[in-house]
Protein backbone atom coordinates (compact mmCIF):
# COMPACT_ATOMS: atom_id res chain seq x y z
CA UNK A 1 0.00 0.00 0.00
CA UNK A 2 1.36 3.31 -0.97
CA UNK A 3 1.23 5.73 1.73
CA UNK A 4 1.46 9.33 1.26
CA UNK A 5 3.00 11.63 4.67
CA UNK A 6 0.11 14.50 5.66
CA UNK A 7 1.34 17.69 8.18
CA UNK A 8 -1.07 15.77 10.56
CA UNK A 9 1.43 13.45 12.53
CA UNK A 10 -0.88 10.55 12.91
CA UNK A 11 -2.49 10.53 9.72
CA UNK A 12 -1.86 8.63 6.20
CA UNK A 13 -3.56 9.10 3.00
CA UNK A 14 -3.45 5.75 0.91
CA UNK A 15 -3.21 5.39 -2.76
CA UNK A 16 -6.72 5.87 -3.42
CA UNK A 17 -6.72 9.28 -0.98
CA UNK A 18 -8.48 7.71 1.94
CA UNK A 19 -7.38 9.20 5.16
CA UNK A 20 -5.97 6.57 7.36
CA UNK A 21 -4.49 6.85 11.64
CA UNK A 22 -0.94 5.88 10.50
CA UNK A 23 0.14 2.74 11.54
CA UNK A 24 -3.23 0.82 11.58
CA UNK A 25 -5.87 -0.23 9.56
CA UNK A 26 -8.64 2.06 10.88
CA UNK A 27 -9.85 4.81 8.27
CA UNK A 28 -10.45 8.35 9.91
CA UNK A 29 -14.03 7.94 8.56
CA UNK A 30 -14.46 5.03 10.79
CA UNK A 31 -13.65 6.71 14.21
CA UNK A 32 -15.23 9.70 12.98
CA UNK A 33 -18.22 7.43 12.55
CA UNK A 34 -18.39 5.92 15.65
CA UNK A 35 -18.25 9.51 17.37
CA UNK A 36 -21.14 10.52 15.95
CA UNK A 37 -23.17 7.61 15.83
CA UNK A 38 -22.55 6.64 19.33
CA UNK A 39 -21.74 10.35 21.08
CA UNK A 40 -18.76 8.71 22.15
CA UNK A 41 -15.67 10.92 23.62
CA UNK A 42 -12.48 10.72 22.79
CA UNK A 43 -11.57 8.97 25.77
CA UNK A 44 -14.25 6.51 25.11
CA UNK A 45 -13.08 6.18 21.55
CA UNK A 46 -9.69 5.39 23.04
CA UNK A 47 -11.58 2.74 25.45
CA UNK A 48 -12.71 1.23 22.70
CA UNK A 49 -9.90 1.20 20.81
CA UNK A 50 -6.98 0.43 23.64
CA UNK A 51 -4.50 -0.26 20.20
CA UNK A 52 -4.93 3.74 19.52
CA UNK A 53 -3.10 6.44 21.71
CA UNK A 54 -5.53 9.37 22.62
CA UNK A 55 -2.79 11.30 19.97
CA UNK A 56 -3.90 9.32 17.32
CA UNK A 57 -7.53 9.66 17.92
CA UNK A 58 -7.25 13.67 18.53
CA UNK A 59 -5.22 14.10 15.38
CA UNK A 60 -8.53 11.82 13.23
CA UNK A 61 -10.85 13.97 14.97
CA UNK A 62 -8.72 17.37 13.28
CA UNK A 63 -8.51 16.04 10.56
CA UNK A 64 -12.08 15.37 10.39
CA UNK A 65 -12.60 18.77 11.43
CA UNK A 66 -10.55 20.33 8.44
CA UNK A 67 -11.92 18.14 5.91
CA UNK A 68 -15.62 17.61 7.01
CA UNK A 69 -17.01 18.44 3.77
CA UNK A 70 -15.01 15.84 1.70
CA UNK A 71 -15.44 13.47 4.22
CA UNK A 72 -19.04 14.37 5.12
CA UNK A 73 -19.25 14.04 1.40
CA UNK A 74 -17.49 10.41 1.41
CA UNK A 75 -19.83 8.97 4.26
CA UNK A 76 -22.39 10.41 2.46
CA UNK A 77 -21.82 8.24 -0.75
CA UNK A 78 -20.74 4.94 1.44
CA UNK A 79 -24.17 5.37 2.86
CA UNK A 80 -25.80 5.79 -0.02
CA UNK A 81 -23.89 2.49 -1.53
CA UNK A 82 -25.18 0.60 1.38
CA UNK A 83 -28.85 1.80 0.83
CA UNK A 84 -28.63 0.29 -3.03
CA UNK A 85 -27.14 -2.94 -1.96
CA UNK A 86 -29.83 -3.15 0.52
CA UNK A 87 -32.39 -2.39 -2.26
CA UNK A 88 -30.93 -5.34 -4.83
CA UNK A 89 -30.79 -7.57 -1.70
CA UNK A 90 -33.46 -10.54 -1.30
CA UNK A 91 -35.44 -10.50 1.84
CA UNK A 92 -33.60 -13.22 4.43
CA UNK A 93 -35.61 -16.30 4.94
CA UNK A 94 -35.41 -15.12 8.70
CA UNK A 95 -37.10 -12.13 7.85
CA UNK A 96 -39.71 -13.72 5.96
CA UNK A 97 -40.65 -16.08 8.96
CA UNK A 98 -41.12 -13.29 11.27
CA UNK A 99 -43.15 -11.67 9.10
CA UNK A 100 -45.92 -14.24 8.70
Amino acid sequence: MTIAETCYEHIAIDEHGVPYIASTTMKVIELVGEKFAFGWSPEELLFQHPYLTLGQIHAALAYYWDHADELDKDIASRSQKVKNLKKKAPTSPLIIRLKS
